[in-house]
């Protein structure tokens, strides 16, 4: 209403000049407050803020194994005291789809509303249809034929309905009710590092995606340069004119900024990209990183006057990584443990470790898991084999040397107190060499029961 008139009703109204980008930033900012929540929030001006609890609800049930539904009522508990004790009054809803949410926290009696799952339709039908979000005088004109409730609005014929009123009433009431998807622009946290660029027209071409994606990696590894540090873990965001987000996500074994490195990675992924009807923006987000200072690499660096610089294996393993999977990519390292098949673990390529191997017990390169049984001749108590069978094959043993005894870890199985292992290296006539062990000291019949294995092949 004119100023004058809100005067008149209300003597002594308090007045002050509107300053929307001020609201616009306060809101921003109490949005990034609410990642505290779930890593998925969105500012939706003038007031409100959409947080995507999907997979977060649970955690603050107090059930010891709750359902992934569960805790939704405690979070909006938590969310609507913090923010009452910061003076900030705030209606909350919850609901299966963002449509929904929005109708009932703006248009609910209830300060705070739950819509169990399954429910939103239910939820919202005897709600205004001012919640359905819809512009200009479209809800007001609905009013004006009695349609009043969202109810009303999902039982009537849609196509006397889009005649009257266009796409924007049942665009907005199949948003509300799921049948649409509704995608949301997530805020980023102030701290994480991002660059994005948007097109004038729609990219589709693989050619054209890796133009781009070489200046965002430029971009993004000055800012990472600046703030002093390495990227671990990166997500090339293209965003679709149809409002979906593509996304892919490439790693580094140790921080890194390097600008033609990152941009070969993301480049060998564009294969698995559907860009759709078209690709109006793309973003890059440094979503792991870690402290990373300049290193002096000429020769003057320590080493380097004698040749012995260690080669720079990462951007091998990066794209080993990026183009197999973590998983695949491994080495093995050491464990401080005598059981053979104990002492190797699957460590990340560029983890240091501590433990290493005795090199005065050598290890075969091959370990057979589990060990496989073979038929040996042997004299107790401790004479090597003379021969022996293995998958119905039979090896004449020419050179023996053992034996190494191993016990069992009696502090991790109380049936491995007495356990007892004696191997043999040993070598065949034609030169092949086998790691064979007899379980027990072939003495004692509680250390085993005197069978043989072969372990490993050097």
């Amino acid at each position: 209403m004119p100023l004058a008139q809100a005067q008149a009703l209300v003597p002594g109204l308090v007045v002050m000049p509107a300053e929307p980008d001020v609201d616009a930033a306060g809101l921003c900012r109490l949005a990034a407050w609410c990642l505290r929540y779930a890593p998925l929030v969105a500012a939706d001006p003038p007031d409100g803020i959409w947080i995507d609890v999907t997979g977060c609800a649970h955690l603050w049930s107090p059930s010891p194994l709750p359902l992934p539904q569960e805790g939704e009522g405690e979070l909006m508990d938590d969310l609507v005291g913090r923010l009452a004790r910061a003076g900030i009054a705030a209606r909350v809803a919850a609901a299966d789809t963002p449509g929904g949410a929005y109708a009932l926290a703006r248009y609910s009696a209830a300060p705070t509303t739950l819509a169990p799952p399954g429910n939103t339709t239910a939820a919202i039908a005897s709600l205004p249809v001012a919640g359905l979000r819809l512009v200009g005088e479209t809800a007001d004109n609905l009013c004006r034929l009695g349609i009043e409730r969202i109810g009303q609005l999902m039982d009537l014929p849609r196509g006397p309905l889009t005649r009257r009123f266009g796409q924007d009433v049942l665009h907005r009431l199949d948003q509300a009710l799921g049948r649409v998807f509704e995608p949301l622009t997530p805020m980023l946290p102030p701290e994480i590092i991002a660059s994005r660029l948007g097109f004038v027209e729609p990219l589709l071409t693989a050619d054209a995606f890796a133009a781009v994606i070489e200046q965002l990696a430029a971009q993004v590894c000055e800012k990472l340069d600046k703030a002093r540090l390495g990227a671990r873990r990166y997500d090339l965001l293209f965003e679709r004119v149809d409002g979906s987000i593509q996304a892919v996500r490439v790693g580094t074994s140790r921080p890194s900024r390097d600008a033609a490195h990152l941009g070969r990675l993301l480049r060998e992924r564009l294969e698995t990209v559907d860009p759709g009807l078209g690709v109006e923006a793309m973003r890059l987000v440094v979503s792991g990183a870690d402290r990373l200072i300049g290193e002096q690499t000429d020769a003057l660096a320590i080493g380097a006057l004698d040749g012995e610089a260690a080669p720079n294996i990462s951007v091998l393993i990066d794209r080993l990584t990026n183009r197999l999977g973590a998983r695949r990519v491994w080495r093995a390292a050491a464990v401080e443990s005598d059981v053979p098949e104990r002492s190797v673990r699957r460590i990340p390529p560029m983890l240091a470790v501590d433990a290493t191997w005795p090199s005065e017990l050598p290890r075969p390169v091959r370990l057979l898991s589990p060990p496989q049984p073979v038929e040996a001749m042997a004299l107790l108590p401790d004479r090597p084999p003379v021969a022996f069978t293995w998958r119905r094959r039979r090896f004449r043993v020419r050179r023996a040397d053992g034996p190494e005894r191993i016990h069992g870890e009696w502090w991790r199985h109380a049936a491995e107190a007495a356990a007892t292992r004696d191997y043999w290296r040993v070598e065949d006539d034609d030169g092949r060499r086998f790691w064979l062990y007899r379980s027990g000291d072939g003495e004692d019949a509680d250390t085993g029961d005197l069978r043989w294995f072969l372990h490993g092949i050097f």
